[in-house]
């Protein structure tokens, strides 16, 4: 039986406080703060949102999922977050450019048939800068193509999904609508922010290896970043114990560092700053997979 996670809960209440405060008093002091503050703020909730996912602050499933109804990112729904995100934890799949939602590598052959602006696009996207320039729409408009795809073959999953993000997404346009002071296109402007944001932490969070328990990153960070990734940098921590709430995962890396660096070959960086110094502007990976095999028929 665990307890109610109350550090959780308050930073739950806190990112609704500092996204209400940004989107009406901020605003009217002065924008260019408030669409940063409400961008932080609306990541940090992205960040809870995976909480939710892994079950916190609640044992009870809806009640978690009831503390983050509100779309304040307004692109993915919770639900297909959700559902990706949990598929993504079958770690034999992690990079696999079909079987892992969240693999940024490609099929080889369908890279080698994609038009040479794509191919220019997509290179870009695999550097930090255009990670964080690019991503959001990148990954957007492939996650948008894939599920619109499963939609027309009838998966019922996806279609549950986006019918559910409409009445998330209505307490978000009332609030913009009658109590923000932030015009629309500033929110916008810092949703894109905030899904930017995101985008530093998944960057790099899983390589090609021939091993799966050797796809999985350790940022020892333990700066702004981290606190915003809610220590998802600590990877490997992350996917060992999956059900670990996000103020635990530091301790477990501290008692058990040597297991860790084992199991995951010794893939770690410093911090965030060594990972914007080497590939701010240089492709960490190819992005056509460099070890990915097609099944056998």
């Amino acid at each position: 039986m665990r307890k109610i996670e109350w550090p959780t809960l308050a930073l739950i209440g806190a990112t609704y406080l500092v996204w209400g405060l940004a989107t009406t008093w901020l605003a009217t002091l002065w924008l260019p703060l408030a669409v940063i503050v409400a961008g932080v703020a609306i990541s940090f909730h992205a960040s809870l949102c995976h909480e939710i996912i892994h079950g916190h602050p609640f044992r009870n499933r809806l009640l978690n999922e009831a503390l983050v109804f509100p779309a304040l990112g307004l692109v993915i729904p919770y639900l297909r977050f959700r559902d990706t995100h949990l598929d993504h934890h079958h770690d034999e799949h992690l990079t696999d450019p079909y079987d892992d939602p969240e693999s940024n590598f490609w099929d080889p052959a369908v890279w080698t048939k994609m038009a040479r602006w794509q191919q220019f696009v997509m290179a870009a996207n695999n550097t930090l800068l255009g990670r964080m320039l690019l991503g959001p729409v990148v990954g957007t408009v492939c996650f948008f193509r894939t599920d619109l795809r499963a939609a027309r073959q009838g998966d019922a999953r996806v279609r549950k999904g986006w019918l559910w993000h409409i009445p998330a997404l209505v307490p978000v346009v009332l609030w913009l609508a009658f109590v923000a002071e932030m015009p629309v296109w500033a929110y916008l402007l810092a949703t894109y922010l905030a899904h930017a944001l995101q985008k530093i932490r998944t960057f790099l969070e899983h390589r090609a290896h021939e091993r799966a328990r050797g796809r999985t990153v350790i940022v020892e960070d333990r700066g702004p970043l981290a606190l915003l990734f809610l220590n998802n940098n600590l990877h490997v921590v992350h996917h060992a114990h999956p059900n670990r709430a996000w103020y635990e995962l530091p301790a477990l890396y501290r008692q058990h560092k040597e297991r860790f660096l084992k199991r995951n070959d010794g893939y770690v960086y410093r911090n965030y700053r060594e990972i914007f110094g080497r590939y701010l502007i240089s492709a960490k990976d190819p992005v056509p997979h460099p070890l990915w095999q097609p099944p056998a028929e």
